[in-house]
């Protein structure tokens, strides 16, 4: 894939913003490409389900699609050296990761809040995100 890893999130949710700033501040190497699951890269590239629920993030890597925890945690991992570690979460079974994650992503918008329109990227980040 030419956009190398995309993580794929709800461009108006404040947590999933949050977590994508995260992300970039410590992605000293340029791992991630980032999409808002609003955008025309995501309607593009990924099944209607995914667009039109917003109810996980998707990360995209290698032509393999991974969703909830499990994309949260191989993004993470993407970062390197320590990072590698959040590997360790796998060993926690997947219905209960994604029980914890599907309660998160339920009620993000009354626990987090809500933006009215999608992140913008700054000048300096802007290579990093796709439309």
């Amino acid at each position: 894939m030419s956009d190398g890893t995309v993580l794929y999130f709800d461009g108006v949710c404040h947590l999933c913003n949050r977590f994508v700033d995260w992300l970039v501040r410590r992605d000293r190497a340029g791992n991630l490409r980032y999409a808002p699951l609003q955008g025309s890269t995501a309607a593009r590239r990924l099944a209607a389900t995914y667009v039109a629920g917003l109810t996980t993030v998707v990360l995209e890597r290698n032509g393999r699609l991974s969703e909830r925890s499990t994309a949260a945690i191989e993004a993470v991992a993407t970062l390197g050296g320590p990072w590698r570690g959040i590997l360790l979460l796998k060993a926690v079974p997947r219905p209960l990761r994604d029980a914890v994650y599907d309660r998160v992503a339920r009620h993000r918008y009354r626990w987090f809040g809500r933006r009215d329109a999608c992140r913008l990227p700054t000048e300096q980040e802007r290579h990093l995100f796709l439309p």
